[in-house]
């Protein structure tokens, strides 16, 4: 049957809280386990079976990097992709109300919404087979995984029947307890999903008529699926949910692309070996999974890993240390540099014997079902230790130690910082 998939890539004004790093790239294509964050959704997309094409849509203006990025995974793929852009932030259901003539065009029988910043195993055939099991064409999917108590009230949370899934009721970050399942943000649709979409964008056009007097900056096309659309639609017996145990994870802070890359490369030993580095005489001592950009130049005394992703033209010198830390293209790492839990940017210079650390906001490792904290940068007026993020071009002197800190792109050092934003 044919089907379409849709990514949503938001736009500059979001992805804050990924900034310093969203200055230099879009956030879609920021590199998680060595390729760009959207290209693992597309992968995934590609191989359903009936897959006809592949939308992104977001309100980023056209962007070189973007538009070559789409060229050459066109070419990989052998699939057309295209960007739609919105012209102003729709919401997660106005963006796809608003192309739905380009989503239908050539005749798809379903197609699934993704979200760009969550990592996932994307069980897309399981979702479609599901799909055709308990749906039929006017009912929908979502993809659900179950959270702790505590941290479910961060998400969407759904009620779902035990013996059919059909969702009961939907409650988008609930402030007291709803249910462990949780929404990751993956869905699959059927065209009758704009009716829905349609009524709530009149409901909107009407209330803003009654309101003559609001301000104008509130549209009628604004929709949000998971509020606006799934809270009516839930208890209707139009909404599933397929539950996953696969890995799942949202990549909302810099330090959460550190545990969504560790994720991926524990899945790269069974989708692509080819990426794994692996211990060769004469080469760098690699441990756990590590990804290695073919163009990276890296010592034979250096020691790397568990999960670090080097990128294209890195320097990495003698008896470096790398751990739990992805390395940008272009940066350098001079001779008996440590880096550990870490994202060095574009084109950064690390000097001889320093010490660049952070601290692991990673899930509690004892829950099977804890998620990532998407934490506040402050807490209680102070910085929260959290990964260390040096900017693009940051340049850090030799023997000094940096530790949980965020320099922002274009910095030279002069001394060691501790717990600050080097602004």
């Amino acid at each position: 049957m044919p089907l379409k998939a849709v990514i949503l890539i938001g736009g500059p004004q979001k992805g804050t809280r990924f900034r310093p790093l969203s200055f230099e790239v879009p956030k879609p294509l920021f590199p998680v386990a060595g390729v760009p964050m959207v290209q693992h959704h597309i992968e995934a997309c590609a191989k359903v079976p009936g897959m006809k094409e592949i939308l992104l849509m977001g309100f980023y203006q056209p962007h070189e990097a973007l538009s070559r990025f789409l060229v050459s995974a066109q070419q990989e793929f052998k699939i057309p992709i295209r960007y739609l852009q919105e012209y102003a932030a729709l919401g997660t259901g106005g963006g796809i109300y608003h192309f739905r003539d380009q989503i239908l065009s050539g005749g798809a029988e379903a197609f699934f919404v993704l979200n760009a910043d969550v990592c996932s195993e994307f069980p897309l055939q399981e979702m479609l087979e599901f799909w055709q099991q308990h749906g039929d064409m006017h009912s929908f999917v979502i993809l659900g995984t179950t959270a702790n108590r505590t941290q479910a009230l961060n998400y969407g949370c759904i009620v779902a029947n035990a013996d059919t899934q059909e969702v009961q009721h939907y409650v988008e970050k609930p402030s007291t307890f709803v249910s462990e399942i949780i929404n990751c943000g993956i869905y699959l649709f059927t065209p009758a999903i704009f009716q829905h979409i349609g009524e709530v964008f009149q409901r909107n056009q009407q209330e803003l008529a009654l309101e003559e007097s609001s301000n104008g900056w509130q549209r009628a096309e604004v929709i949000r699926l998971e509020q606006d659309v799934f809270t009516a639609l839930a208890g209707s017996g139009k909404l599933h949910v397929y539950k996953t145990d696969g890995f799942w994870s949202q990549i909302k802070s810099a330090g959460s692309a550190i545990y969504a890359s560790r994720l991926y490369l524990n899945q790269y030993s069974k989708s692509h070996p080819e990426r794994l580095a692996q211990n060769k005489p004469g080469g760098p001592v690699i441990r756990g999974n590590v990804y290695i950009h073919p163009t990276a130049s890296i010592d034979n005394t250096a020691v790397l890993g568990p999960n670090v992703s080097i990128g294209e033209g890195v320097t990495v010198g003698a008896g470096v240390r790398v751990r739990e830390s992805i390395v940008l293209h272009g940066a350098s790492l001079h001779d008996h540099t440590c880096v550990l839990n870490t994202i060095v940017g574009w084109d950064s210079t690390i000097g001889r014997w320093a010490r660049v650390e952070g601290t692991p906001s990673d899930p509690n490792p004892n829950d099977p079902y804890a998620k990532i904290d998407s934490e506040t940068l402050f807490r209680d007026g102070r910085l929260t230790p959290s990964i260390t993020i040096l900017g693009c071009s940051v340049t850090i002197p030799a023997e000094v130690v940096i530790l949980n800190s965020i320099v922002l792109p274009h910095k030279e050092l002069s001394r060691s910082y501790k717990n600050q934003i080097i602004l």
